[in-house]
């Protein structure tokens, strides 16, 4: 399956309002893309690793970055550039803010997805669109239709549900490192870090994959297409609108009106004559 491919079928029965992005990381400094933007040396500042896939999603930029271009404690712990010192694994960052105890704040710590430092190095995001070479990991932004489009098509061979699990924080983490670790898609619900410093909007939604994986899913949004399930996801139009009374009056002063009666009869007959019409098709 190739990237254009897999762009093509996304923009096709997904369409998104903004970039597929590919994720990768890549272990030495020689094999960046060459129009890569360093945040610490490009942008002047700092990012946040959910800040990168927005500037691909939104932006359509080639983000390059380590633990020298990242503003996030915990997502250095996650991919491997510092180590979990006890300040972090004892749940000191969650506890007053995401739990009411540090035991429960370790749990949450304990929880996160993390690469170890030997598994660690360039965090490379990009939109499919430029993709500079193959990704590991692919995330789509979306409305909740959108993905469950997805979700149906990596299921359409499989059959079965998708477990994914959601924590309202580090979904950077959930978005790359568990596909990776699992060979799992993901559904994402974006935490508050990616709403707060990524501009995340309320009714996004993500889905990420691993990048062996695309031939299937194309394979599926393809196949459940053909099946009906769509995206714009139809909606149900045959019926005959019902109007207030003084309408309705109105209507039966025209010449050759009809009682309210004799055109629900008529609505139904034809609304048989209908389905035995499509029966036969």
């Amino acid at each position: 399956m190739s990237i254009q491919q897999l762009r093509e079928a996304i923009q096709s029965y997904i369409r998104p309002d903004t970039f597929p992005v590919g994720i990768k990381i890549v272990k030495s400094q020689s094999e960046l893309p060459a129009k890569a933007k360093r945040p610490s040396q490009d942008l002047g500042y700092l990012i946040t690793i959910c800040q990168a896939v927005s500037f691909s999603r939104r932006y359509g930029w080639t983000i390059a970055m380590n633990g020298d271009d990242l503003s996030c404690p915990i997502a250095q712990v996650a991919f491997g550039y510092e180590e979990q010192l006890p300040f972090y694994s004892e749940g000191h960052l969650a506890c007053g803010m995401y739990t009411d105890s540090l035991e429960a704040g370790a749990k949450s710590e304990q929880d996160v997805p993390k690469l170890s430092r030997e598994e660690s190095g360039y965090y490379v995001s990009f939109p499919l669109e430029r993709a500079p070479f193959d990704p590991d990991v692919v995330v789509i932004y979306g409305n909740s239709a959108q993905v469950m489009r997805l979700v149906a098509g990596m299921l359409y061979r499989r059959g079965g549900s998708i477990p994914s699990t959601f924590s309202s924080r580090a979904d950077c983490a959930d978005i790359a490192i568990k596909p990776l670790q699992t060979g799992e898609p993901q559904v994402i619900v974006p935490c508050y870090g990616d709403r707060l410093f990524a501009q995340t909007q309320d009714h996004e939604m993500a889905f990420s994959f691993h990048f062996r994986d695309a031939a299937e899913l194309v394979e599926g949004l393809e196949g459940t297409n053909r099946g009906g399930i769509r995206y714009p996801i139809p909606t149900y139009l045959r019926y005959q609108a019902e109007f207030p009374p003084t309408y309705q009056k109105l209507a039966s002063m025209f010449p050759g009106a009809v009682s309210e009666a004799s055109a629900g009869e008529e609505q139904v007959s034809q609304g048989s004559k209908l389905v035995q019409t499509e029966g036969k098709e």
